[in-house]
C-alpha cells in the first residue's frame, strides 16, 4: 500500500464527520444546497479552490500534478432518495440517504485530504478532477421538468448536465465507488427513459351526474392494467423494468377526476430494447385513455444510458482492491437492473463504478443504514486512490492504455446529446373526431 493510500487513515475523523452531517441533512436532486455548502467549506479548508455549478448545486476542483498526462475524474453524488418510512428521513420531505451517496461524499473528502499531503502527487502525472455532482436519483420528475422550463437545467441527471455545461471538458477517465452490503464489481447496469403521463378527462358531480364526466383516474387505472398485461412479452435478456407510480388522481371525492398523473421509467439493457418496450408501453397507456374516452399526454424524457464498466478499468479496480485491502471482492459480469447516470459518462469515456462494503438493508428502503463506516468511507477512499495511482503513475502508462483501447458508443459529446434530445417527446396522443372515430399517435 502506497504512502498516499495509507494517508487516508489520518483523515478518518474528517470522513466520519462528513458522513454524519450529510446523513443528517438529506436533500434530493438539484436541492442539495446544504450539502454543497458543507462540502465546499470542507474542501476550501483543505486548500482547494472550487468551481461551483452555475445556478444549480454541486462543484468541482482540479489538481494539476504539473506533469503532462491524462485527466481522471473522481466523483461523489450529493443527492438522497425519498423514503418517508425510514426512521431518519426528513419529516417534511421524506428525504434520506438510503442510497449511500453520503458515504461517497465522505470518501471524496478523504481522497481530497490525502491528495493534499506533502509529496502525494510526486509519482503521478496529469490532472485529477474531484467532483461533487447533483441529482443521480431520477425522481421528482415534475420538479425537474419545471427547472427545465425555467432554463436552469436541460438534463435531469446531474452528470449529463455537468457534461453539457463543459464541467468535464478535458476528462479522459471517470471513477466512482458506490456503497453496498459487500464489495463487488459488476458488468454494468440498465439504462432508462423517464415518463410523465397525464390522463385528461372531464369533471362532473360524482354523485349527481357522473355520466357527464370522463374519469381520468379510471383511464389511468386501465392504462396501468394494460401495461401489466404486456409484461410477459418483454424478453428476459432485455431486462425490461416498468414501475409506474401515481402522483395525482383527483382533488376531491365528490367530483369525477378530470386529471390523473403518473411517473414511470422504462428500463432496459440496451438503447434498442428500451425503445422497443417504450412503444409497447405507450400503446397500452393510450389504450387505457381510449377505453374511457379520455385523452393522454405522454412526455418522454431522456433518462440514463445503459452503463458498462470498461474492461481495462475493471482490471484496474480489481488490482487496486487488493492494494487497498478490500476483502472478499465479488467479481461478476452480471448487469444489474438499477440505473445510474454513470451510464451517460460510460457512453463517451472509459468509466468504472465498483461497490464498497459497509451498508446494511435494501437500498432505497427504510432498512438501509451504514453499518461499517470504515468500509463505506475509509476503504472506499483508499480503493479510489489506489486506482488513481495505478492509472497516473509510471508516466500514466496504464491510463494511456485504457484510453487507447476504449471504443465509445458515441464518438463525441455532441453526438451523445443529439441522441438524448431525440428521445424527448410530448403532446396529446388522441384526436377525437366528430364522426365518432379517433386518431392515435403512437
Amino acid at each position: 500500500m502506497s504512502t498516499v493510500t495509507k494517508n487516508v487513515e489520518k483523515y478518518r475523523d474528517l470522513m466520519v464527520k462528513a458522513e454524519r452531517y450529510i446523513w443528517e441533512h438529506p436533500e434530493t436532486g438539484y436541492r442539495e444546497v446544504e450539502t454543497t455548502a458543507y462540502l465546499k467549506k470542507t474542501f476550501e479548508e483543505l486548500g482547494y479552490e472550487v468551481t461551483l455549478a452555475d445556478g444549480i448545486t454541486g462543484f468541482y476542483t482540479v489538481l494539476d500534478t504539473g506533469k503532462e498526462g491524462p485527466e481522471v475524474l473522481m466523483l461523489a453524488e450529493l443527492d438522497s432518495v425519498i423514503c418517508h418510512s425510514h426512521k431518519d428521513s426528513n419529516k417534511e420531505t421524506g428525504a434520506v440517504h438510503a442510497c449511500g451517496h453520503h458515504a461517497q461524499c465522505a470518501a471524496l473528502v478523504g481522497i481530497a485530504a490525502a491528495l493534499k499531503e506533502q509529496g502525494a502527487l510526486d509519482d503521478l502525472c496529469g490532472r485529477i478532477r474531484l467532483c461533487a455532482v447533483p441529482a443521480e436519483e431520477l425522481l421528482e420528475l415534475e420538479y425537474r421538468s419545471e427547472l427545465k422550463r425555467q432554463g436552469k437545467i436541460k438534463y435531469f441527471g446531474g452528470k449529463a448536465e455537468f457534461l453539457r455545461r463543459g464541467y468535464f471538458d478535458g476528462v479522459d477517465i471517470a471513477i466512482m465507488v458506490h456503497t453496498a452490503e459487500r464489495a463487488r464489481i459488476d458488468g454494468g447496469s440498465v439504462g432508462c427513459i423517464a415518463k410523465n403521463i397525464i390522463y385528461k378527462g372531464k369533471s362532473a358531480h360524482a354523485g349527481g351526474a357522473p355520466w357527464l364526466g370522463v374519469n381520468a383516474l379510471y383511464a389511468a387505472t386501465c392504462g396501468i392494467n394494460a401495461v401489466n398485461a404486456i409484461r410477459e412479452t418483454f424478453r428476459e435478456p432485455d431486462l425490461i423494468r416498468v414501475h409506474p407510480i401515481m402522483t395525482s388522481g383527483g382533488s376531491m371525492v365528490n367530483a369525477i377526476p378530470e386529471e390523473a398523473r403518473i411517473e414511470s421509467y422504462i428500463r432496459g439493457a440496451s438503447f434498442e430494447a428500451i425503445a422497443k418496450a417504450n412503444k409497447k408501453v405507450d400503446r397500452a397507456l393510450i389504450g387505457g385513455a381510449l377505453s374511457l374516452g379520455a385523452n393522454i399526454e405522454i412526455i418522454d424524457i431522456p433518462g440514463y444510458s445503459p452503463f458498462k464498466n470498461d474492461e481495462n478499468m475493471r482490471d484496474v479496480a480489481i488490482e487496486a482492491a487488493e492494494i487497498a485491502g478490500i476483502e472478499d471482492l465479488f467479481i461478476t459480469r452480471n448487469v444489474i437492473t438499477g440505473s445510474t447516470d454513470m451510464g451517460d459518462l460510460s457512453s463517451v469515456m472509459p468509466t468504472v463504478q465498483p461497490y464498497s462494503a459497509g451498508s446494511r438493508g435494501a437500498g432505497h428502503s427504510k432498512d438501509f443504514v451504514i453499518a461499517d463506516v470504515d468500509a463505506a468511507c475509509v476503504k472506499s477512499a483508499k480503493w479510489q486512490i489506489a486506482m488513481l495511482e495505478l492509472l497516473l503513475s509510471d508516466g500514466a502508462k496504464r491510463a494511456k492504455k485504457v484510453i487507447d483501447e476504449f471504443t465509445p458508443i458515441f464518438a463525441t459529446n455532441e453526438e451523445f446529446f443529439a441522441y438524448q434530445d431525440s428521445l424527448c417527446t410530448s403532446g396529446d396522443r388522441i384526436v377525437y373526431n366528430e364522426d365518432g372515430t379517433a386518431e392515435i399517435k403512437l
